[in-house]
């Protein structure tokens, strides 16, 4: 029986550092990306894939501001449907042809997703999730006076806009999402961490304003999805603690235990490494495997000979 693996793209598979965020440059890398993926489709995994949506969902909420006086704007939570939508067109696109190139089978269907969280998360009161492009710190302080936007210097590459970030709860279409996998489908789900909503007391849903981390929700879809690997994967290839240090050094197969105690000793970044250490923690605590490596080596840290690896020994 095929083993089931989620994996959640890095925001380099789809635009790169300092790229223009051209509709050519993003179909460019998403095309590498998918052929990529398309080698761990022939390790026999039922393959889920989910992507980050900063920088497009941030350049919406841009393009939003610039037409305001032409167009309505439209809140955080529709510009997140829009970003999941043409992502997933182009990944649709892109690993149907690298699935074509390789001889496979397989379908890909593209699911627009709705993540459930609660309002009454303290997330909503701390606003640290980065989204859309990198400023200066002029232009953060000019933004933050001008629009009430809170800014945040995003791991020494410049000054981003921050929004809520809560913690996912139900990840909404699991059901369909099985089914597809019987039946020999590639599905793309929960991009940008899904469609953020909230239910009310009569068990209505509605959008809420928000962008949830993609790793969080890769976590709860592979939880919710009974998957046997989590895999994250970012630009570079290992995890490492004293990160940019002389004593830098990289992560390979390492417990539960010891991963819990670099996290508490603030080894892992907020808003990028620590999410992501913090999923495969919690992923692993329930005798799964989650990884952490960078795109071109997903198919070998699969076959466990490359990336970081949390397992729970």
């Amino acid at each position: 029986m095929a083993k089931r693996v989620v994996i959640a793209l890095g925001g380099n598979a789809i635009l790169r550092p300092n790229q223009e965020a051209t509709f050519d440059n993003q179909m460019h890398n998403i095309k590498m990306s998918a052929e990529l993926i398309a080698k761990i489709e022939k390790l026999d995994y039922e393959i889920v894939v989910t992507h980050g949506n900063g920088p497009q969902v941030g350049n919406i909420l841009r393009q939003n501001e610039e037409a305001k006086a032409f167009v309505p704007q439209m809140p955080l939570d529709v510009c997140s449907a829009e970003s999941q939508g043409f992502i997933g067109y182009m990944m649709e696109q892109s690993l149907k042809n690298a699935l074509h190139e390789e001889e496979l089978t397989s379908s890909v269907l593209t699911l627009l997703t709705q993540t459930e969280v609660s309002p009454d998360d303290p997330a909503f009161d701390n606003p640290t999730k980065p989204i859309g492009v990198f400023y200066s710190e002029d232009e953060a302080e000019l933004l933050s006076e001008e629009k009430g936007w809170v800014m945040m210097e995003d791991a020494g590459r410049g000054y981003r806009r921050v929004v809520p970030s809560p913690q996912p709860q139900k990840i909404h279409g699991v059901e369909s999402i099985l089914k597809l996998l019987k039946q020999n489908t590639i599905v793309i789900a929960g991009g940008g961490g899904g469609i953020p909503v909230v239910r009310n007391k009569i068990g209505q849903i509605s959008g809420i304003e928000a962008v949830i981390d993609k790793d969080r929700t890769g976590k709860k879809l592979a939880e919710q999805l009974d998957a046997d690997v989590f895999m994250m994967l970012t630009d570079v290839s290992n995890v490492y603690i004293n990160y940019g240090k002389p004593n830098q050094e990289k992560l390979e197969e390492i417990s539960v235990l010891k991963a819990k105690q670099y996290l508490d000793e603030g080894q892992f970044a907020d808003g990028s490494m620590g999410p992501k250490m913090e999923a495969a923690i919690d992923f692993a605590l329930q005798g799964k495997k989650a990884i952490i490596c960078s795109l071109d080596q997903a198919a070998e840290a699969l076959s466990g000979f490359a990336g970081t690896r949390i397992v729970n020994i």
